[in-house]
């Protein structure tokens, strides 16, 4: 749940009733923007007239105009490029819907990966867009700083970007300006010339000077737009100008506080009061206003109105000119003038307080903290943060609540232990890890005292589940399966978003220790209730999860749309942990032997796995990628990128990985006729199958079966199905090769009972010709013929042309280019009378991918219908008569 919009900041200033027209400085933007340029950079010391520029450019630069006024808050990179999208969607609606949902997510994506799905949604605007950054320098973050430099280098050239500071950013400018790709105005470009000072001193202030006058003061203040307006302020009405105007002299700061004394002595008492008392505010509307001066005897809006009717350094940031602010540098200059006038004996500033109770109503969660936090109500600040049901930390305040905890001295925190908690919460969330015990164990502390109410056991549960987080990265399965159970025995029911994440890590750490059955009991609460609480990020994770697991019991079919209900969740979504969800379904494609949709999600799942930092997923895609390469013959190409996966886990430390690679390498070795080397590898690890496969090629099946029987024993034990199905046909070929051939039915028998329901085919075919001759004699023992002639066609040089010579020699028909796999079962449920939409659902392939393969099997079949494809394909051998419609 993403935390509300302001659509002030979203505001173009609108254009001045008066306004002194720069024709010279709009005409540099201009030749920037039709140059093509980037950036456009408007860097001047406050006062300068930056925003009003650039306000008036973009209304007559003939392009859309996106525009973000920025503030402190927005140096959270989470809330920033909520408020740059927000910006982006007033011109192009809708555009980084995706990006938004995902930012809000308790375990968003790496932050390039976000920037790439949101560029990718930049491009696809029709049309040129301006977008406007105005105040960058209140931003103080070095991963917004990057974040922005990404989007800069790769700007589509339907965006140019505008960049309105007192300081430059940390932005590659030098390079930019190599390139030409920069346009910039400085303080000196800003500052007016003495014409255009006397048109705005004469006519937009309406003062009667000389000439001598007015170049005295244009001297005096060197152009600076900022001191003119004071000054000219501070002349209005007064019989003594030369007099004045030679009275101020010297640096900014002194002619700031001399003329802004000036202007607010100028004032009636009750307009001094609301200037400095409204000054705590970025943005100002009269019911606001009202809510903070609580004085019924004047409207806040007819106040605002008369501010800006005075020229009172006040901006109007909408149309209709409800909602204002004062110009930045005045507003400083109030707020420091104000200081802690309005803080009361008990320490808070009620002022703040009125302010924050009226963005909470407002549903303004983000801006009620901040003046909860800078009235010193702590109690209010900390209701704030916790948010309903999802903390603001998670919502684009990371940064401010942060910088608060920090402000808080120790004795604040004792007295409110939830406080230490947050701490650590928000120091997780920021990638803090090594603060995050003593912050911990200080909440521990100060929770000694404390009773044993739903509140303190929620505090327990809370401590638990960041515990549980810290010891994800070395793998500690046993504390995170104590910590995630000590968490969800302690978190009050009703905390979905803590009780998601501890069941979440609870049913990973399961499968890290092998415990299949808890696994799929915690990651179905996980999918059920983030489900429920619309939690999409957390739905997907769980799905993914859940999938796996699926898979891992031989639920192919049921893996399959548990996986694609997870991409389906992600769609649109820069969220590239779905990677998981592409290499289970590239695993499934394999095993049924569509090989092409496995190449498929396998690449997708590389490209996506590599936008993740410090993830072993790009080497488990390598590890499918390879055996991918194995099953069309290139065990050269698969041992070379064994050889490149190996290297990168070994020196990344992915152990979970080394495993896998090396029962991977076991079989390239193999088909290269390298026994040795496989036994080498088989043998440096506890790897029974890869031993059982060696021994086996080494001619030495007793060994084999010395291996496979207690491993097959142990895997039916812990009821990994997967495993002992693996087992079981490896045992198969053993038996055979020891001349047990009634063991070996029988292990064969087994194997094929437990994966014909989930059509498993390369669990087979990669066992090469042995098996292929365990399959005929199979076959010929009428044992599941459909499913065994679907095996046999697997098989190279073995196909289905092959399984009835007779009849195909009787019919006079031959192939140049056999079936596929995946073409025979298309081909079986044709003859069976299923429509193309119903084999697309049996199948779980889309509609094209089904008429594709129908046009495949009538090109290699030479036919043109799916009669003459069916009567054919009986004559071949590849569909067995009797079973079918008119057979």
């Amino acid at each position: 749940m993403p935390a509300p919009v302001l659509a002030t900041k979203l505001y173009i200033p609108p254009s001045r009733r008066s306004v002194v027209l720069r024709p010279r400085l709009v005409e540099r933007l201009n030749e920037g923007l039709a140059a093509g340029n980037k950036l456009t950079l408007v860097s001047a010391p406050a006062g300068s007239g930056k925003t009003t520029l650039i306000g008036e450019w973009v209304a007559g630069c003939g392009r859309a105009a996106a525009w973000l006024s920025l503030d402190e808050g927005d140096s959270d990179p989470s809330r920033f490029l909520t408020y740059l999208i927000a910006a982006l969607q007033a011109v192009a609606p809708g555009i980084g819907d995706g990006v938004l949902t995902v930012l809000s997510s308790p375990q968003p994506p790496p932050l390039e990966s976000t920037l790439t799905a949101l560029l990718n949604d930049i491009s696809a605007i029709p049309s040129d867009v301006v977008l406007v950054l105005d105040d960058y320098h209140v931003l103080d973050a070095r991963p917004v700083d990057e974040a922005l430099a990404f989007l800069v280098e790769h700007l589509p050239p339907q965006l140019h970007l505008v960049i309105a500071t007192r300081e430059d950013p940390a932005l590659p400018l030098a390079r930019l300006r190599a390139r030409g790709q920069l346009t910039e105005l400085r303080g000196a470009d800003l500052r007016f010339t003495q014409s255009e000072a006397a048109e705005f001193l004469t006519q937009v202030m309406n003062l009667e000077l000389s000439t001598d006058e007015i170049a005295a003061l244009d001297t005096r203040t060197e152009g600076w737009i900022a001191g003119l307006q004071l000054a000219a302020l501070s002349l209005q009405g007064r019989a003594d100008a030369p007099s004045f105007i030679a009275s101020f002299a010297g640096s900014d700061r002194f002619v700031l506080d001399y003329l802004v004394e000036e202007v607010l002595q100028r004032q009636s008492e009750f307009v001094q009061t609301f200037l400095l008392r409204t000054s705590i505010l970025d943005r100002l509307c009269g019911q606001l206003c009202d809510a903070v001066m609580l004085d019924a005897s004047a409207s806040g809006q007819g106040t605002l109105e008369y501010i800006e009717r005075a020229n009172l350094f006040i901006v109007a940031l909408d149309n209709e000119r409800r909602w204002f602010r004062y110009h930045h540098l005045f507003a400083e200059l109030l707020r420091q003038r104000r200081g802690q006038s309005a803080v009361s004996s008990g320490g808070v500033d009620d002022d703040h307080l009125r302010a924050s109770e009226w963005h909470e109503a407002n549903g303004l969660e983000i801006e009620a903290f901040q003046h909860a936090a800078a009235g010193h109500d702590v109690e209010r600040a900390e209701r704030l943060i916790e948010g309903h049901g999802m903390p603001l930390y998670f919502r684009g305040a990371l940064v401010p609540i942060l910088h608060w905890l920090e402000s808080l001295p120790t004795t604040v925190l004792d007295a409110r232990p939830s406080l230490w908690i947050t701490y650590a919460q928000a120091l997780l969330s920021s990638g803090q890890n090594t603060g995050i015990e003593p912050k911990l164990q200080a909440a521990e502390r100060a929770l000694q005292d404390a009773g044993t109410d739903d509140r303190t056991r929620d505090l327990v549960g809370r401590i638990a589940s960041v515990r549980a987080f810290l010891v994800w990265s070395p793998h500690q399965v046993e504390t995170i399966i104590a910590q995630s159970r000590r968490a969800l025995e302690y978190l009050h029911p009703d905390n979905l978003p803590f009780r998601t994440a501890a069941a979440l890590n609870l049913g990973h750490a399961y499968v890290l220790q092998g415990d299949r059955s808890a696994a799929r009991q915690a990651l179905t609460e996980v999918t059920a209730i983030s489900e429920a609480s619309g939690n999409t990020i957390y739905e997907i994770l769980g799905s993914i999860g859940l999938g796996f697991i699926q898979e891992t019991d031989n639920q192919l079919g049921l893996a399959v749309e548990t996986y694609r209900h997870a991409i389906e969740l992600a769609a649109g979504l820069p969220f590239p942990f779905v990677c998981e969800a592409h290499l289970g379904l590239a695993r499934v494609h394999y095993q049924w032997n569509d090989l092409d949709a496995a190449q498929q999600h396998g690449e997708q799942s590389i490209q996506l796995a590599r936008q993740i930092a410090d993830t072993d997923r790009p080497v488990a895609c390598e590890v499918l990628v390879a055996r991918l390469a194995l099953a069309r013959g290139d065990a050269a190409g698969a041992a070379a990128i064994l050889a490149e996966a190996d290297r990168a886990a070994r020196q990344h430390d992915f152990v979970l990985e080394v495993p896998e690679v090396a029962a991977a390498q076991v079989l390239a070795f193999l088909r290269q006729g390298d026994v040795a080397a496989a036994a080498r590898v088989a043998h440096a690890h506890d790897l029974p199958l890869s031993q059982a496969r060696v021994c086996l090629a080494q001619g030495d099946p007793s060994a084999a079966l010395a291996v496979l029987e207690p491993y097959r024993r142990r895997m039916a034990e812990k009821s990994w199905e997967d495993q002992e199905l693996m087992a079981l046909v490896l045992l198969a070929v053993a038996f055979d090769a020891h001349g047990e051939r009634a063991k070996a039915v029988e292990m064969l028998d087994e194997a094929l009972a437990l994966a014909e329901p989930n059509r498993f085919i390369r669990l087979f075919v990669d066992e090469g010709a042995p098996m292929d001759h365990l399959l005929r004699r199979a076959l010929s023992r009428g044992n599941s013929p459909d499913y065994l002639r679907r095996l046999l066609a697997a098989f190279p040089a073995s196909g289905r042309e092959q399984a009835a010579p007779s009849r195909a020699a009787a019919a006079g028909i031959s192939l140049a280019e056999p079936l596929s796999a995946r073409e025979l079962e298309v081909l079986d449920l044709i003859a069976a009378g299923l429509t193309n939409q119903q084999i697309a659902a049996r199948l779980y392939l889309s509609l094209h991918t089904v008429k594709s393969h129908a046009r495949n099997i009538n090109a290699k079949l030479g036919v043109s219908s799916r009669t003459q494809a069916v009567a054919t394909g009986r004559a071949l051998g590849l569909l067995p008569a009797g079973r079918y419609p008119g057979a």
